[in-house]
């Protein structure tokens, strides 16, 4: 296909895609306004029914999981695509690479950022049901402390803590064990994604059923899914420097 052809195809199709954006923001309700009372029926459900507190994670991971879960399989999708894409084209090995920062104090503080991510990921995704978070935010947080490592310390630290072969079956079993506690289910004879354990105090960190484990799948998908999309792009990015640094 021809550059003009691949050209005069995106202009087509962002060009739809804006005109579609368009109408919908022409057609959203004014600021403030509210037209419908699931809002205020949720928030009067979610604690004697599902003892959360948050009633955002409610929806997302008991109210409306199913839905929450072809998210998840959307996300897989997209890093095991960007993994077989870029490895595909990847010509040189980087595994031998070194992409160092040479000052003490970034480094230091690259350390501790990490530290902090991490522990603030974990602390997300635990306080989810309580608080606003869960596994989809604390997910993103837990990928962005190994992030870090790369962007302060050097290319090999990362790697060595985030081996693809490591991340790849962390989002793996991330995404199949939601999969597997709603299949779970049914061998308690209830629906798909139904709970099947006690619901616990509300407002405590055992509070949800089995949601919680809904919730830390969710955490492990999304956290092993931008792993592997940051270790790809990361290694094509040097893996090109390097190919042009060979020439």
């Amino acid at each position: 296909m021809s550059r003009p052809l691949r050209l005069g195809l995106f202009v087509v199709g962002a060009a739809g895609l804006g005109m579609l954006l368009v109408a919908g923001l022409l057609d959203l309700p004014r600021f403030g306004d509210y037209p419908g009372p699931y809002g205020d029926l949720i928030a009067r459900l979610a604690v004697p029914q599902r003892h959360m507190v948050n009633t955002v994670t409610a929806v997302v991971f008991d109210y409306r999981g199913f839905d929450t879960m072809g998210e998840e399989l959307l996300l897989f999708a997209a890093a095991s695509s960007t993994a077989l894409l870029l490895r595909e084209t990847r010509e040189h090995d980087t595994d031998d690479l070194v992409a160092g920062v040479r000052s003490d104090a970034v480094r230091g503080l690259g350390a501790l950022a990490a530290i902090i991510a991490l522990v603030v990921g974990v602390d997300v995704v635990a306080h989810g049901f309580i608080t606003p978070g869960g596994g989809f935010q604390g997910g993103v947080v837990l990928a962005s402390a190994f992030a870090f490592l790369f962007l302060t310390i050097e290319y090999r630290a990362f790697v060595g803590l985030v081996p693809m072969v490591a991340a790849e079956p962390v989002e793996s079993f991330g995404a199949g064990g939601y999969v597997a506690v709603g299949l779970l289910s049914f061998a308690f004879g209830f629906s798909f994604l139904q709970n099947f354990m006690g619901l616990g105090v509300p407002g405590r960190l055992s509070a949800g059923g089995s949601a919680i484990f809904v919730n830390w799948c969710s955490a492990l998908a999304v956290c092993g899914g931008f792993l592997v999309i940051f270790g790809e792009t990361l290694q094509e990015n040097i893996a090109e420097r390097y190919g042009r640094s060979r020439r």
